[in-house]
This record gives C-alpha cells, sequence and structure tokens, in this order.
C-alpha cells in the first residue's frame, strides 16, 4: 500500500515537471507586454487636481461647459465657436449706421423733365444752321455753381484731401499752374471737337497746346463715328420755370438717340458712371433747360458723358438712357431746392 503511494507520487512530480517546462518554453517564446504596477506612496496620496469649471455656472452654461470637458466632444468648428459665443455674449448685432434714401425724396417743387406744352419740329427735319446761342449773364444760378454749393460732404472731403496733396506736392504757384494747365487743355480740346463737327481743320495757332488736344481727338474717335446729326455746339440754356443757367457742349444723336452731350477730359480712368460724380447731374440740369427753353424747337430725352485721356487711350462713353435721365433729374431738383434753401439763409442773416 505505501508502495502504491510512493509511486504515484513519482509519476505526478513527472508530470508536473513536464508541465513546468511547457509552460517556460511557451512565455519564452511569446513574451507578452511587460506590466508595472507601481506602489508609491507619493502617487497614492497626490491630491486629484481641481476642475477650473467648477466655478461656472453650471445651470445656464451647461451646454458649454458639457461642449468643452467631454472627451468625447467633437472637433471645433467654426460654427460650434459661434454657438459659443452667442451662449456667452448673445447674438450679434450687425448696426449699421442709418443711410438717408435720396432717391426716395420727392422735390418740393417737382417739374417734368419734358416739357409738354412745347412745340417741336418733326424728328426728320433738317435744320439750316446749328444753334450757337452766347451765354448771358443773368441774375440766375449756374448748373455749375449750384453742384459745387451743395456738394457731398464726403465728396467735398476728398476733393479737399486731393487738393491739399497736390499742393505738398507741387506748392501753392505749382498747383494754380497744373489747374490753369488742365482748364486751357479742356477749351483746347472743345475747340478742336466745335472744329471737327463744323468740318474745318483744327487751327495750329499754338501747336504745342495742340499737340495735347489732339492726343484728345485721338482717345474719342470711336465714339464720334457713332455721332450725327449735330443740333447745337457751346450753346448756352436757361430753364424758363426753375431760373437756372448753363452752357451745352453739344447736342446731336448717339447712335439713333438725340442726347445732350458732355465731353470731359481725365488723367484717371473712369469706365463706370458713378466715376463720374455729379457729371450725370450736370447732363440732366441741361437736358430739362433745354426742354424748358423757347430757343430749342426740339426735346432731349437722353445724355452722353465721353470721358477722353490725354495719352489716347480710347474713351470711355456713358450713355444715360431716358429712365436714368429722369432719375438724375429728380437729384437735380434736389440740389437745386437745397442751394434755394441755402441762399435765402445766407440772403436773411446779411439782413439782419
Amino acid at each position: 500500500m505505501l508502495l502504491l503511494g510512493m509511486k504515484s507520487l513519482e509519476l505526478l512530480t513527472r508530470k508536473c515537471g513536464k508541465l513546468k517546462m511547457l509552460l517556460t518554453e511557451h512565455f519564452c517564446k511569446t513574451q507578452g507586454p511587460c506590466v508595472c504596477l507601481c506602489t508609491s506612496s507619493y502617487l497614492c496620496s497626490k491630491k486629484k487636481r481641481e476642475n477650473g469649471y467648477e466655478q461656472v455656472d453650471q445651470e445656464r452654461y451647461m451646454n458649454l461647459v458639457r461642449s468643452v470637458t467631454s472627451s468625447k466632444a467633437s472637433p471645433r468648428t467654426p460654427e460650434t465657436l459661434f454657438e459659443e459665443d452667442n451662449l456667452i455674449y448673445g447674438p450679434v448685432s450687425k448696426f449699421k449706421p442709418p443711410v438717408k434714401d435720396v432717391e426716395a425724396k420727392i422735390p418740393k417743387n417737382w417739374i417734368p423733365l419734358i416739357n409738354s406744352n412745347k412745340r417741336t419740329l418733326p424728328p426728320d427735319s433738317d435744320r439750316k444752321h446749328l444753334l450757337k446761342i452766347g451765354l448771358q449773364r443773368h441774375k440766375v444760378p449756374s448748373v455749375t455753381s449750384v453742384l459745387q454749393q451743395t456738394m457731398p460732404l464726403d465728396q467735398a472731403f476728398y476733393l479737399k484731401r486731393w487738393k491739399q496733396r497736390m499742393i505738398l506736392a507741387l506748392g501753392k504757384d505749382g498747383f494754380a499752374e497744373y489747374t490753369k494747365n488742365i482748364l486751357l487743355q479742356g477749351k483746347l480740346f472743345h475747340a478742336a471737337l466745335e472744329s471737327v463737327f463744323l468740318s474745318e481743320e483744327v487751327p495750329l495757332k499754338e501747336p504745342e497746346k495742340d499737340t495735347t488736344a489732339s492726343g484728345y481727338l485721338a482717345s474719342v474717335q470711336h465714339v464720334l463715328r457713332d455721332i450725327s446729326g449735330v443740333k447745337a455746339l457751346e450753346s448756352a440754356v436757361h430753364h424758363e420755370t426753375l431760373h437756372y443757367s448753363g452752357l451745352v457742349d453739344c447736342v446731336a444723336e448717339y447712335r439713333g438717340q438725340l442726347c445732350v452731350i458732355d465731353w470731359k477730359t481725365s488723367e484717371k480712368s473712369k469706365p463706370y458712371l458713378q466715376n463720374t460724380f455729379d457729371n450725370p447731374l450736370q447732363v440732366a440740369a441741361y437736358t430739362g433747360a433745354i426742354n424748358h427753353d423757347a430757343n430749342y424747337d426740339f426735346q432731349v430725352h437722353c445724355g452722353l458723358i465721353v470721358v477722353s485721356y490725354k495719352d489716347g487711350s480710347p474713351a470711355h462713353p456713358h450713355f444715360m438712357d431716358s429712365d436714368l435721365c429722369s432719375q438724375y433729374w429728380n437729384k437735380w431738383l434736389l440740389r437745386l431746392e437745397e442751394y434755394t434753401e441755402k441762399e435765402k439763409n445766407n440772403n436773411a442773416i446779411e439782413t439782419s
């Protein structure tokens, strides 16, 4: 009995030894990751880090705090940032300064652009001579003076700043000479255009200055091809009801439409009508004056502003149809009323 027990113990020992060898071989071949268990008293006793968001009003900013502290929060995008800003600061208030709606204003003394009571000649009737009425010194304001006295503040600011820069660059005497030359170039250009329309040769009395005019003439050649039926050149106009006057550059047909044509010279490119500032109002004022002047037996519905360049580059023609002329006519009437009001106030101050 004792012998059998000893044999069983020996057999069990052998099997355990083999099992130990197999386990040793297995763990030596396939090494697992090493795990280190630290029982340092410093780490265990380290105080838990406080959450800075615990002091925040949890009820009010619950969604915001949750989005920031949550480990599963989605990446922050511009949309989420805007949402957070709305929670903290409220919705964005897009403030815009009030803009005066000039177009919505209606002139107190509204006079139509077209004179329904005026008798006109048939469109196909040929005029024997061009109208060239001299400008009389009436006691009425000119179109130019009205526009200058009622110039918008922003436009006046930019004009003043431009003058200051030019004076700094050229000096007062140099700027005066520069202005004088600009006016002279405009006169020579208008004289050259008048000669072209009258089929006369351009006078060669001042060759150096005529060279400048030739540059402007080259600039408008493609526009001149579309102009025909000239009716007036450098002719004075007077509005018999509104009592203002002016000098029209040209009245002729442009691509079949009778227009008041205003020739302009510029050192800068002006490809858009808005670049011409108050020139559309000037054309509208001349158009209305012609239609209410008994010296003219026709009426005009359209306008044309031609911006020419000294270097001969192609001019920019800006055509104003009847609707556009009507819009600027209303603006002109408002400016005229503003001028009249200013003159009344000035006269009241002088008499008091």
